[in-house]
């Protein structure tokens, strides 16, 4: 359970992370987690745009108020 971590056990935790990865790595694994944070969080924030290559959608064919489709002429 994450709620029961305490300061002793994230301490034993960040000691293995050093162990398994080495002092010299850790910079570039928090670089790289720091730039894919950021990416996600500007891509969570800009407005949904159509992509360029795609043609825009057609708006749904609206069915009228009595509830019968049209016919084709």
């Amino acid at each position: 359970m994450l709620g029961g971590l305490g300061p002793t056990e994230l301490i034993v935790v960040l000691v293995v992370i050093l162990v398994v990865f080495g002092a010299g790595k850790l910079p570039d694994i928090a670089s790289g987690l720091g730039k894919g944070l950021r990416e996600f969080k500007n891509v969570m924030q800009e407005p949904e745009e159509p992509d360029a290559g795609e043609p825009p959608k057609a708006p749904p064919d609206e069915t009228p108020p009595s509830g019968k489709k049209p016919k084709d002429a």
